[in-house]
């Protein structure tokens, strides 16, 4: 939702506003509002795939800074779309005008306000390890959040104009005059500075009926009441005081003068359509019906949230037909919790998937073409098949929003399964699904840690598939990224610069495609109730340390810090390369619907089948000298690290020797020997 400039305006009146010292209370927090607010105000990068760890740190000193002044966050996130499409206009404007903003950044690398394709699952996998209560809405929050904060008396923390309006007894606490990062104390306890707004203040300050706020909203025009589409708009700035209906808020300031004159909203409404003396009597219905549609928006419902919240019991659905045949019941309690993605509504009931923009070059294709084929495996998992069965995603075409249908998708790993009963399929037949959508085998993931199994699969299914097929160095880089488990160490000691790295089309284009890989085989997974564990992102994936070590490769450089003290690292990056080596040199197929079932559904025997026994010998015990020194020339020289093995294997049996002898001095020689990368 939204009025559109009512910050300004309040901007412009910070009298409005009360100081106030928070601390020892509940606080309703919109949780998309702060993810946004969180990421864009630190500086953190938009362009190069994103910072992750260091968004997961920031969310941790966020929260910390709450509970040290006694403040329970409970946060509330946006789901779908609304079921009745209403906001379907506003959502397709803003659309296009971040796959504008999103070639703008590509092209000169400028911050245009453009989130990162994993930021959102970090956000919601951070606030779960941290023991945040979190609730996901089945469509907008907005109205979820204010009924929650009225029954609970406690405030709204947002930046969204629209809790300007809504009636909160305990008000709105602006995120932008929230100073979480300067906690201060008085006497024993901690307290945030911040601002409080509450609607009595805002009403005796332009004098007019607090019961009217909801018709300003809807005359000033917000998501779901536009106007100036349905006819002339109302001059609002003639009726603004001197010297006030100048600029974005002077019609806000004109039409709150106006409202002066009424007291109840229905004089206010058609003293309005009076104005619109053009109009014929038809358009004035239509006028006034969509005016009703916006003040409904502000009348709040009895809150669904709270037996969430105290009892872990899901909200029902609406009871309509469009809504309970569509939508199975187990599903209402993962979707509450956010573990699983709300998109899936969109794909129930609206038979339509949103995809993201990332920062990419408008030359290059949409980055979710290579995941396509995943996702119509979801698709037919939750709508079954057909020749009619089809979803239209929602993506973009050079600098054109398209709506593209895409088939559905069913193999014999699904055929047997439904969505209503897919919570009580075997978890071997749930984990044969997912692995067969990937392209890989539970023997090929068995020598990789529980953690990257599943990334390691999107990686084998995206070299399968990425076009044009990855560089080397961004297969490398990207496996090194993933294999050291600490990005933001690593991040530090490489001294990134991140907004001074130019942008490489070519291989954004590439990483934007394994990202797009990643988050569809997590959602996929989800979808299936985890047959593999859910990776944590932030430890894994750190667009900036990608980027800047294709760049040092390319230089000729050499990833010392990478292996420097972590043999662990090492083994762990030469196990991960053995796995996916095979992928990139393979052709990709065309991702045509009925190749992707063939794929699926009758797999040939996979290579990666034979690569246990490799594995084993690639890590043999210190016995065998020289096959020790075999297997770490394999990882260093592919990593350019020859100058590790300058020790000959006849030196290695003496060396060993004096260790059991000594076994400080060895710990200290061994340090000496990771210095020297």
């Amino acid at each position: 939702m939204g009025v559109q400039s009512l910050t300004s305006l309040l901007e412009n009146h910070r009298r409005i506003y009360r100081d106030v010292r928070f601390r020892r209370s509940r606080l309703v927090v919109d949780g998309c509002n702060l993810l946004y607010l969180l990421y864009f105000s630190s500086g953190l990068d938009q362009n190069h795939g994103g910072e992750y760890a260091a968004f997961e740190v920031l969310i941790e000193k966020f929260i910390k800074a709450l509970r040290d002044c006694g403040i329970v966050p409970y946060v509330v996130l946006d789901g779908g779309s609304d079921y009745t499409d209403k906001k379907l206009q506003t959502v397709t404007l803003r659309a296009v005008s971040c796959i504008k903003r999103a070639h703008r950044a590509a092209e000169g690398n400028s911050q245009e306000g453009i989130l990162p394709q994993l930021v959102k699952l970090v956000f919601k996998q951070t606030l779960t390890r941290l023991e945040v209560p979190v609730a996901q809405c089945y469509w907008e929050a907005d109205q979820e959040i204010a009924a929650l904060a009225r029954e609970w008396r406690c405030p709204v923390l947002s930046n969204d104009s629209d809790f300007y309006i809504f009636d909160l007894p305990a008000g709105l606490l602006p995120l932008s005059d929230f100073q979480w990062e300067a906690v201060e104390q008085s006497g024993s306890q901690s307290y945030i500075p911040c601002k409080n707004y509450n609607t009595s203040s805002f009403c005796i300050f332009f004098n007019i009926q607090r019961q009217l706020l909801p018709t300003f909203a809807a005359l000033a025009g917000n998501d779901y009441v536009k106007l100036q589409k349905m006819t002339s708009p109302i001059n609002w700035a003639q009726f603004a005081p001197e010297g006030k209906g100048v600029g974005t808020t002077g019609r806000l300031e004109g039409l709150l003068c106006w409202l002066k004159a009424f007291e109840r909203p229905q004089e206010a409404l058609e003293a309005a359509l009076g104005l619109m003396e053009d109009l014929s009597r038809k358009t004035k219905e239509e006028v006034l019906k969509g005016l009703y549609l916006g003040m409904k928006e502000y009348q709040l419902p009895p809150s669904s949230l709270e037996r969430f919240f105290i009892h872990g019991t899901a909200p029902p659905l609406p009871a309509v037909e469009q809504v309970t045949d569509l939508v199975p019941d187990w599903t209402r309690l993962p979707l509450t919790q956010a573990r699983l993605t709300a998109d899936i509504l969109d794909v129930l009931l609206l038979r339509r998937m949103t995809l993201s923009y990332p920062v990419d070059h408008a030359n290059m294709p949409s980055a979710h073409l290579t995941s396509r084929p995943l996702r119509q495996v979801m698709y037919g998992l939750m709508l079954g098949d057909g020749p009619k069965v089809e979803v239209k995603e929602r993506d973009r075409d050079g600098l054109e929003l398209r709506f593209i249908p895409v088939r559905t998708a069913i193999t014999d790993a699904t055929q047997q399964l439904t969505l209503s009963s897919l919570d009580q399929a075997e978890p071997s037949q749930r984990l044969l699904v997912l692995l067969g959508a990937l392209g890989v085998t539970e023997d090929s993931l068995s020598c990789l840690p529980s953690q990257l199994r599943l990334p390691v699969a999107a990686t084998c299914y995206w070299l399968q598939r990425a076009q044009p097929p990855p560089d080397q160095e961004v297969v490398k880089a990207l496996l090194l990224g993933l294999s050291t488990g600490d990005a933001l160490r690593h991040t530090a000691a490489l001294q990134i610069q991140r907004h001074r790295q130019k942008l490489d089309a070519v291989v954004n284009h590439a990483l934007n495609q394994w990202q797009s890989c990643l988050k569809v085989s997590v959602q996929l997974n989800q979808l299936l109730g985890l047959p593999l564990p859910e990776p944590h992102i932030a430890r894994l994936y750190e667009g900036t340390l990608v980027h800047q070590l294709i760049l040092g490769m390319r230089s000729g450089g050499k990833q010392r810090h990478f292996v420097k003290r972590d043999r662990s690292g090492v083994k762990q990056y030469q196990t991960m390369q053995a796995v996916v080596h095979q992928f990139h040199t393979r052709e990709a197929p065309a991702p045509a619907p009925s190749e992707t079932q063939e794929r699926t559904a009758a797999p040939q025997h996979n290579p990666l089948d034979d690569l246990t026994a490799i594995l084993q010998q690639l890590f043999l015990p210190d016995e065998d000298a020289e096959l020790e020194a075999s297997s770490s020339v394999r990882v260093e020289e592919d990593l350019d690290l020859n100058h590790l093995v300058s020790v000959k294997s006849r030196y290695r049996a003496k060396e060993r020797k004096n260790r059991c002898k000594n076994p400080e001095l060895a710990r200290k020689q061994e340090c000496r020997g990771w210095d020297l990368l």
